[in-house]
């Protein structure tokens, strides 16, 4: 199987909204309660591992983060299908309103195309323009307001009583590229390396504080590491998107951007990493990344066009401490077979399953249990 360009998003599932008001807040909450039993053992143990069944409405993640009332109904309804699939860690609420919200500080509004998630398109030519440039609190733009109001919105619909995450986090070198054209970015990390650092610091800070925001108004629902990781209430560490990792040598990944990513996740209990694609290539310095908590990648045709090799992180990760959060689009032979590449005692590894039905989640349950002993 290959990935397929015709879907909305290959991660998600067919999901009937529900309402807030028709929601069994309380059974969610005692299923909620049980699984974090698991989730507990795992996370203090040096080694094991958990399946999570994602459940993942395209539309949230589309043009349907626009309509708070929409988006929340489509979660709640991801909540209630998730409890018929055996798994070991929760599925969550998350206030997604797409993914310039630090680029918001420097005056980027959204633009929307019809059927797609928010663009962001950058504002200035040059990185001294941009450093030139005196951010907006990110609360204070219409993007951040509108990302505190859902939270809000969230938190009085279900009664401050389901888990819920941060809103997507960017890296600061992701963020970057949202505010400064991309080429004169990369080219900055040659010529400009310590102007370059300067602006991501900034950006970082911009982070820090807009993050305190939103922790004030989710309080004791939130889960970490947040979006797009397997999180609960009782796991730590924050999560961050930093995608264009592979467009740097990883001299240059370390030196320009790692200090901004690990300022924003040591403020919030450790960095967490995902990126797209193949970037197997960076794992030799994931181990030089302070406080690094866990790793997000993909690892089958159906999940990304260009998935990662289990064989590379097996081996770097094995003994580490650092979790790898595997998404596994797939058939269970390629669930099998993949976890199988994967595994090694003294791995933490979370298995990121989307079967179609709850009958091949509980097969797909098994046989990851069965290998990784």
């Amino acid at each position: 199987m290959k990935f397929d360009v015709t879907k909305r998003d290959s991660q998600a599932t067919d999901i009937t909204p529900v309402q807030p008001e028709a929601f069994d807040t309380e059974a969610y909450a005692a299923y909620e309660k049980e699984l974090l039993k698991r989730t507990a053992v795992f996370w203090e143990a040096p080694s094991g591992v958990a399946v999570y069944r994602r459940m993942r409405a395209a539309e949230v993640f589309s043009d349907g983060c626009r309509d708070m009332a929409r988006s929340l109904a489509l979660q709640l309804g991801c909540l209630q299908t998730s409890m018929a699939f055996k798994a070991d860690v929760p599925n969550f609420l998350e206030p997604w309103y797409g993914v310039g919200i630090y680029a918001s500080a420097y005056g980027i509004d959204y633009v929307w195309n019809p059927g797609q998630s928010p663009a962001s398109h950058y504002r200035f030519e040059t990185l001294n323009e941009a450093l030139q440039y005196v951010p907006q609190p990110v609360a204070q733009t219409p993007v951040g307001k509108h990302t505190l109001e859902m939270i809000e919105y969230f938190m009085e619909k279900t009664k401050g009583a389901l888990p819920m995450c941060f809103t997507d986090a960017q890296s600061p070198l992701n963020t970057s590229t949202l505010i400064v054209n991309t080429s004169e970015l990369m080219l900055s990390v040659i010529t400009a390396p310590d102007a370059l650092k300067v602006f991501l610091d900034r950006l970082a800070s911009l982070m820090i504080e807009f993050v305190a925001e939103q922790k004030k108004l989710i309080g004791d629902c939130l889960v970490n590491p947040g979006h797009g990781f397997a999180s609960a209430r009782n796991f730590g560490g924050y999560g961050q998107s930093d995608d264009n990792i592979v467009m740097l040598s990883n001299e240059d990944y370390y030196e320009c951007a790692v200090p901004s990513f690990e300022k924003v996740g040591l403020a919030y209990g450790g960095p967490v990493l995902h990126s797209c694609g193949d970037y197997s290539g960076k794992l030799p310095i994931m181990h030089n990344i302070s406080n690094l908590k866990m790793i997000d990648a993909a690892f089958s045709p159906e999940t990304d066009p260009n998935p990662c090799p289990p064989q590379p992180f097996a081996e770097a990760l094995t003994g580490s401490g650092i979790i790898l959060n595997a998404r596994i689009v797939g058939s269970l032979k390629v669930i099998e077979q993949t976890v199988r590449q994967l595994w090694r005692p003294g791995m933490k590894l979370i298995v990121v399953t989307y079967c179609q039905t709850p009958e091949e989640q509980v097969r797909a349950y098994d046989i990851i249990h069965n290998i990784c002993v």
